[in-house]
């Protein structure tokens, strides 16, 4: 699995009024997907993870050309790889100062930052990846699809696996969500005996 981008977004678990939003997007013809069950993990975890208010995560799946496009561009890394997490920092809104500025009409409010989305960040998962790998990972494409969205979120919320007792720590956080909401109960042996390797 792959490292993202370095995030602050641990720090800010809520936005304004409101609830956590999750968008997907299938943009690959390899595995089906079933979008809505997916989607509803992702919620789960969040939750879990304490993510409150008006904020937003975008996931997508993709094809190999695509991950692989977005792997060299954005990690440095030729082929294509499993998940990608681009964690994003929040909302920056600045006002643009142009000819209709200055006016002699009505003063406008001011934007109200606690109104607008916490824009978490995207997660890319290669669902042609995660079937080669599956047997060798997860044992079947279903888990590790879940786990390749629970990672990705992880890594969107400021979690990363550089040091053991970073990846131990998200380990087990992988599990607790996986166990809870992906299999409502402990996860299959083969599972563990896999995904601990």
């Amino acid at each position: 699995m792959v490292e993202s981008k370095p995030s602050i977004a641990s720090s800010k678990r809520a936005g304004g009024d409101g609830i956590p939003e999750v968008f997907l997007s299938d943009e690959q013809d390899d595995v089906p997907i079933e979008l809505a069950r997916w989607r509803s993990l992702a919620l789960s975890a969040l939750s879990h993870e304490g993510v409150r208010g008006l904020c937003e995560l975008t996931i997508y799946f993709v094809d190999e050309t695509a991950i692989a496009d977005l792997n060299q561009e954005h990690m440095g890394k030729m082929g294509p790889t499993d998940v990608l997490a681009f964690p994003l920092d929040g909302v920056e809104c600045t006002e643009i100062q142009g000819p209709g500025a200055i006016t002699r009409g009505p003063a406008r409010p001011h934007h109200d930052h606690d109104d607008m989305p916490l824009l978490l960040g995207d997660v890319f998962v290669c669902p042609a990846v995660a079937r080669q790998q599956a047997p060798s990972h997860a044992g079947t494409l279903d888990d590790e699809l879940a786990l390749l969205i629970v990672h990705g979120i992880l890594h969107v919320l400021g979690h990363d696996h550089a040091e053991e007792s970073e990846a131990t720590k998200m380990r087990e956080r992988e599990m607790t969500i996986l166990s809870q909401f992906h299999w409502g109960g402990p996860p299959p042996s083969e599972f563990t005996q896999e995904h601990t390797q």
